[in-house]
């Protein structure tokens, strides 16, 4: 699962999973990726940590407190920049 505002960011994570051998699929996932800042996000970051779903979550270096906030609940979180090396690490 790739949680991302922006297409063009979210298509070239998508690329990322797929050279990797993996596949970017709904909420039956083996990692979710998910943007800070957005929507119900740590509702969706504590719901996938509670199912054993690793999680990934991304966001500005200029925000620590949310990179904070989602460690707190669970995930992974990196600033954006680190985040294509983060991913490709998973697989």
């Amino acid at each position: 699962m790739v949680v991302a505002r922006d297409l063009f960011f979210r298509s070239k994570l998508a690329a990322v999973v797929a050279a990797a051998g993996g596949e970017v699929v709904g909420d039956k996932c083996d990692l979710a990726v998910i943007e800070l800042g957005g929507e119900d996000v740590e509702a969706r970051i504590t719901a996938m940590v509670e199912q054993g779903i690793p999680v990934l979550a991304f966001g500005s270096h200029v925000k620590p407190e949310a990179l904070r906030a989602a460690r707190a609940l669970g995930a992974t979180a990196v600033p954006n920049s680190e985040l294509e090396k983060a991913l490709r690490e998973f697989f």
